[in-house]
């Protein structure tokens, strides 16, 4: 790792030209070899206007999706429209996220009912609270339509195959309702898939795929969804690009020579995405940038986080473990104070003289430049994470996203380069997919 100095620049920026400027405070970074000038500052500002920046993971609230509380305004969420206006983030794919419960038909059922409120308020959000500001895109065409329209993007993925249940027929009714992508797992094995997690203590349900799991993966590249790989097991994920005719993506996943987590992908899996002619999304998520640099701030954080909560008058919590052991409400009330807890004690911790520094924008690109070194600048994409933990110094929210464009400058990316891993690559995998989809329905119906 470089060694980063922080430098605070205050400038005009106007982060997008379907956006009105906005005098922005922004992190610059600056290390040994490269000093950022006002020429470099320009480029970046340029680049960053022209390029469709697309994030592939947003939790959210559904409690921010009403009359009188909701995306139009400057919530505390990491992602609002003003947000995204001021940093010049044009697509956010939303995430209709359920965690994991028991195999039952009861927890199905549960976990059905709580997907499609959140396919219901994305809904709302696109055709009731701002439909002036923000249109769901299902194609890559759509996206660049809408972007050209001036109006932000809404994009639907599926964190979790859970609440399809048993009966396969709702992956098509998800992807009736805009889900274009979806992983069969997330923290626990579901009945689709064993997760990541089962590599903690070697425990595994069904050794990679179950057979309905199976039965998903080809009716996933019949309707035309992309398969996420983020959260499954690594066997999961072998005979998942064993199985598919259409290339995958990993929504939400950073290179494990960089940081050991289960969650990331190593060498071999890189190399699998390659192959498969996939995109592997580094994630801003500090626990899996640099787990090192994040065990010693959060050790110096404890205190100061729980004086934040305590000041705020809500529940803190320690560990990641922690939160994902509660139930889905309890992990949604977290993850909307979460936010604001992590920016007091940050601001707090910046009056500390000698404190832990935190995983910032470089330490980030470090994982994009590593996998592009790996498996080349086709495969290789970008997400945060936002709301379900994601955030990391310089890329606190959505209104800093142009910081990541400037970081990627920096090091000498060329503009088709960064739109590449802005979007390009992402729409090219979709497109892929949608047209393997459109050959498998030609072949069933002649």
């Amino acid at each position: 790792m470089k060694s980063i100095l922080l430098l605070c620049l205050s400038f005009l920026l106007v982060m997008s030209c379907k956006d009105e400027p906005k005098q922005e405070q922004i992190i610059a970074e600056v290390n040994e070899d490269v000093i950022v000038t006002p020429e470099m500052m320009e480029r970046a500002k340029d680049i960053h206007k022209r390029v469709i920046t697309l994030d592939t993971h947003d939790d959210f609230n559904v409690n921010n999706f009403t009359d009188s509380i909701n995306y139009t305004q400057d919530l505390k969420s990491q992602v609002t429209l003003p947000k995204m206006k001021a940093g010049g983030l044009d697509v956010a794919w939303f995430i209709v996220y359920t965690g994991q419960d028991t195999l039952s038909a009861e927890g199905y059922a549960k976990a059905y009912k709580t997907a499609m409120g959140k396919f219901d308020v994305i809904h709302k959000l696109v055709t009731d609270i701002a439909p002036d500001q923000i249109e769901l895109a299902l194609t890559s065409d759509d996206v660049r339509r809408i972007d050209a329209s001036g109006k932000k993007i809404a994009m639907i993925g599926i964190e979790n195959g859970y609440p399809v249940g048993t009966d396969i027929k709702n992956v098509e009714k998800f992807y009736d309702l805009g889900g274009r992508y979806m992983s069969l797992a997330h923290n626990g094995h579901s009945q689709l898939s064993d997760s990541n997690t089962g590599e903690k203590d070697d425990v595994w349900l069904h050794n990679g795929l179950s057979p309905l799991g199976k039965e998903v993966i080809v009716e996933m590249n019949r309707l035309g969804m992309m398969i996420d790989v983020s959260h499954p097991s690594k066997e999961a994920m072998r005979q998942m690009i064993e199985l598919t005719q259409a290339p995958i993506i990993a929504s939400h996943s950073s290179a494990r020579a960089l940081c050991d987590h289960s969650r990331n992908l190593d060498d071999e899996q890189l190399q699998w995405m390659k192959d498969n002619n996939g995109v592997v999304h580094a994630v801003a998520l500090d626990a899996y940038v640099n787990a090192e640099k994040v065990a010693a701030r959060d050790e110096a954080l404890k205190s100061i986080q729980k004086e934040a909560a305590d000041s705020l008058g809500v529940k803190w919590y320690t560990s990641r473990d922690e939160v994902m052991a509660l139930s889905n409400e309890d992990q949604g009330k977290f993850f909307e104070y979460y936010g604001e807890v992590v920016r007091l004690a940050n601001e707090k911790a910046k009056t500390i003289e000698g404190f832990p520094p935190a995983v910032n924008v470089a330490d980030f690109v470090d994982h994009i430049d590593y996998m592009v070194d790996k498996i080349g600048i086709n495969h290789v994409g970008i997400s945060s994470d936002f709301d379900g933990g994601g955030g990391i110094e310089g890329w606190r929210d959505a209104s800093e996203t142009f910081n990541v464009t400037l970081e990627l400058v920096k090091r000498g990316y060329t503009e088709a380069e960064i739109s590449k891993l802005w979007s390009e690559n992402l729409l090219r995998v979709l497109d892929d997919v949608q047209a393997v989809a459109k050959n498998m329905q030609a072949q069933s119906n002649p």
